[in-house]
């Protein structure tokens, strides 16, 4: 049984078809929807260039059953027993696949006109929004943030973005990597403001805490998310104090035939000496094939990826892999004033992290760099015409 038909669970289901098992395979989902896709609902979905993004799979001839429009509301790992609105169902190995839910802005649960950008729910109900231009205010200049604003320009619409920190994407990277980001949003004609925290959302208008009013026809929220494991609060499954659900090397919980992937779960890294949560779809897809063969048990496998992620925001194409988090040297390539340009992470001259803008080669190289644990020349690698792999120390 999969519990959850975001791109975790339903890639959980292909690998296990793909690497031969032959027992039943349950896919539940909240959701009434076929299951889809995400990304595509900050970009096409979003501005009515698609309908949806249903994933290409066909579940019959899998062999696997859906279970749409079924929340299940609790796990009893004694009775191997998940809870649903429709009754229990038992389960012989259980994987937890419910992703993550965007946080909300304190206060503003129920007010009219404020959004969060999930579910295809979601993105349809802003579609209007976008096709009315109304004056959009979207709160928080991360990933999400970034890229509802892109589109919303794109739509027409007159967009501030306000941001507590002190830049774009305080939370993702370091400032002087950031920096640069902020004349993104003016190039784009949308109005960023940091350092700014809301007050309270009014109808037409967001309150500042310094007491700007801001008109708003519209309000986006795009503060985060956390891992969905509300449900798993009694269940007996360790989870982390960011909440997400605790998985070893293997992908396997605390409890006996349970596994989780994608993000809602934390996983051990040797490569990076450190647990991590990636909030990313590169992790929501590569993790299934792990768990699969963890399931299947033929071939064990360990699960220690080079995280990677892209974003489309302001017409700049931005691509991460690795994790810098414990990196000594940080090395740049071009000049981030320009349309493309590179950063890379070093600890003790090993390349750990990549961030490419409009330099996808550096992205594709670095990649296969931190994969294989090269050590660089830092003065070869900040030089941006030398290919990434001709800066590696023999």
């Amino acid at each position: 049984m999969i519990v959850g038909a975001g791109m975790a669970g339903v890639q959980t289901a292909v690998a296990l078809r793909e690497q031969g098992f032959a027992g039943p395979v349950t896919l539940i989902g909240a959701e009434p929807h076929q299951p889809y896709d995400r990304p595509p609902l900050s970009k096409a979905v979003l501005l009515g260039k698609a309908e949806g993004s249903a994933f290409e799979v066909d579940f019959e001839s899998l062999g696997v059953e859906l279970r749409l429009g079924c929340e299940v509301t609790g796990l009893r790992v004694a009775d191997h027993e998940v809870d649903t609105a429709q009754g229990p169902v038992p389960y012989e190995v259980l994987v937890l696949a419910t992703g993550a839910e965007p946080l909300e802005l304190p206060g503003t649960a129920g007010v009219p006109g404020v959004h969060l950008l999930r579910t295809l729910d979601d993105a349809r109900r802003l579609r209007p929004v976008l096709a009315e231009q109304h004056d959009i205010v979207v709160v928080g200049a991360g990933w999400i943030g970034a890229e509802f604003a892109t589109a919303a320009r794109e739509a027409g619409c007159a967009v501030t973005v306000v941001e507590a920190a002190d830049r774009p994407l305080a939370g993702a990277l370091p400032a002087e990597v950031a920096a640069p980001m902020t004349a993104w949003y003016e190039e784009s004609g949308a109005v960023l403001k940091v350092g700014a925290r809301v007050q309270a959302v009014e109808p037409g208008a967001v309150v500042l805490t310094d007491g700007t009013r801001i008109p708003a026809g519209a309000v986006v929220v795009g503060i985060g998310a956390r891992p969905a494991t509300g449900w798993l609060a009694d269940a007996g499954i360790e989870l982390g104090p960011d909440g997400a659900v605790v998985a070893d090397e293997a992908l396997r919980t605390s409890a006996p035939d349970v596994y989780a992937v994608g993000d809602c779960a934390s996983f051990p890294s040797a490569r990076y000496g450190s647990r991590l949560l990636v909030h990313h779809w590169d992790n929501a897809l590569q993790g299934p094939r792990t768990v699969a063969a963890n399931i299947i048990g033929t071939q064990p496998a360990v699960y220690d990826p080079v995280p990677y992620f892209w974003s489309e925001q302001f017409g700049r194409f931005v691509q991460y892999a690795g994790h810098h988090g414990a990196a000594d040297t940080m090395v740049r390539r071009g000049d981030p004033a320009g349309p493309a340009w590179s950063v890379c992470w070093l600890k003790d001259g090993v390349l750990v992290a990549v961030l490419a803008v409009g330099r996808p080669r550096d992205l594709a190289q670095g990649r296969r760099l931190i994969e294989a644990g090269a050590t660089l020349d830092p003065t070869k690698t900040a030089e941006a015409s030398v290919p990434l792999k001709n800066a590696v120390l023999k």
